[in-house]
């Protein structure tokens, strides 16, 4: 964690540096915000940032465990998300995204969080992001 005056900046172990200026995550107060993650790999010190496999299951699987890690490294868990934004690079992958999505969540205590679902296009090879708003009681 790297911190400021009422600002924490959060970097799971399992991850590498960000390519340019921001965090994986950052906390102030009781809110946390994860930026956008994808279905990298757990960082291996000198090598590049590796995908999951070629699938959007292998992707969106790893992409949730990488959310994940930056809501744990901020103290959070999936019970304390509000907000989910997910990108996906491709309509035709919303049925099975939301299949993956739905059993993911399908344990949760409590609402699912709120999300959003947009199309956009990613670095090559890469066919899911998800960002997510939590507040910690």
């Amino acid at each position: 964690m790297n911190a400021t005056p009422g600002k924490t900046a959060l970097t799971p172990p399992t991850h590498t540096t960000p390519p340019a200026r921001f965090s994986h995550g950052v906390r102030k107060g009781n809110i946390l915000q994860v930026a956008g993650q994808v279905g990298f790999l757990p960082a291996v010190p000198g090598q590049p940032p590796t995908p999951a496999g070629p699938t959007l299951r292998e992707q969106t699987l790893q992409t949730l465990a990488n959310v994940e890690a930056v809501l744990r490294e901020g103290g959070a868990s999936w019970e304390d998300v509000v907000m989910v934004r997910v990108y996906l690079t491709d309509t035709d992958h919303f049925a099975e995204f939301n299949e993956l999505y739905d059993r993911h969540f399908a344990d949760l205590v409590g609402p699912p969080p709120a999300r959003t679902t947009v199309y956009v296009g990613l670095p090559a090879g890469l066919l899911v992001e998800i960002d997510a708003l939590a507040v910690l009681d």
